[in-house]
């Protein structure tokens, strides 16, 4: 009696488990009313990217877009939900969708109050006639500018570019975490770093808008734009001090003997230069420059040049 109970039991086990396979198999074969998901920050989105917004940083990234299309017509609304799975925002109520019509509703980071959320993480809601889907992509909020740990350009005193095309000065930074570097020449961004690593480099070629700067002394100051769009403000940046120069004469003082040789050393990035020396004249690639003192004693001046810009040394000859 025993055994025909146990071999009874063992059947109706097999039969509800075949009958459980049975129904999961056929609710594999039944589609989601929504498809074609994509949340994205901004308007561009970037499939694989975590999508970060920042509501406070005025950028293309202060919001999100969630798109949805819907198999079959009908109205949606769609909520933004917290982590505990409460209700911040509704960014579609009731709205008439048509089937495989794909549409997208922008999230501003804000509550329905018009308040920003915590930082956190959210996720949409798509609320049907007869069903509610949670969807699994993430938005992160994040409010929180990075900050600059360092930046420098050089060890010791202050690095001199000599600017030429393909030439450039690295700038060596640290941040907080993962950014992009921005340097500033004043209030005005000057350049942007493509790599989104803590701590790397930024190089700048002595330009501003595309255009070449003149020689002098510029104080750049070194900020950090992260991936939600936070930039670090003005005060907590650093600076960092560039000397740009295209030509320079070595000493710039020089004494000969009447009617002997001197040379005078020639920095640049240009391949090539011209100088001009009293009555004579030339062009000369090599960074060693030597020339013969006039047979009159007195004070000349010898004149370099490459592309407009120019280098002065005053020569002082004295007799034999």
């Amino acid at each position: 009696m025993q055994r025909v109970l146990t071999t009874g039991t063992l059947l109706g086990l097999l039969v509800a488990t075949a009958a459980a396979f049975a129904i999961t198999e056929r609710l594999k074969q039944i589609k989601s009313p929504v498809y074609g998901t994509k949340v994205s920050a901004g308007t561009v989105a970037r499939p694989g990217r975590p999508v970060l917004i920042s509501p406070v940083c005025g950028c293309p990234t202060s919001k999100a877009t969630v798109q949805i299309t819907l198999r079959h017509t009908g109205p949606v609304t769609v909520t933004i939900v917290d982590s505990a799975e409460h209700t911040v925002a509704t960014i579609a109520s009731g709205v008439h969708m048509d089937a495989r019509q794909p549409r997208q509703f922008p999230w501003n980071g804000r509550t329905d109050a018009g308040t920003v959320v915590p930082d956190g993480v959210y996720y949409p809601w798509v609320h049907l006639p007869r069903r509610t889907l949670g969807l699994i992509n993430k938005i992160t909020v994040d409010t929180k500018p990075p900050k600059v740990l360092s930046a420098t350009a050089r060890k010791g005193g202050t690095p001199v570019l000599f600017a030429a095309p393909g030439r450039t000065i690295a700038i060596h930074y640290e941040f907080s975490g993962r950014a992009h570097a921005v340097v500033y020449l004043g209030r005005r961004k000057i350049t942007t770093g493509r790599a989104s690593r803590p701590d790397d480099k930024i190089k700048w070629a002595g330009t501003f808008g595309g255009r070449r700067l003149r020689a002098g002394t510029y104080v750049l100051s070194v900020g950090a734009q992260d991936l939600a769009g936070n930039e670090t403000p003005a005060d907590r940046r650093k600076q960092v001090t560039v000397e740009l120069r295209y030509i320079q004469l070595a000493p710039e003082r020089i004494t000969a003997r009447a009617g002997r040789p001197f040379t005078v050393h020639v920095e640049t990035a240009a391949p090539r230069y011209t100088w001009q020396f009293g009555h004579k004249h030339g062009s000369h690639h090599r960074r060693s420059l030597r020339l013969r003192a006039p047979s009159a004693a007195g004070t000349y001046r010898l004149v370099v040049t490459e592309h407009g810009h120019t280098a002065t040394a005053v020569v002082r000859v004295r007799a034999k």
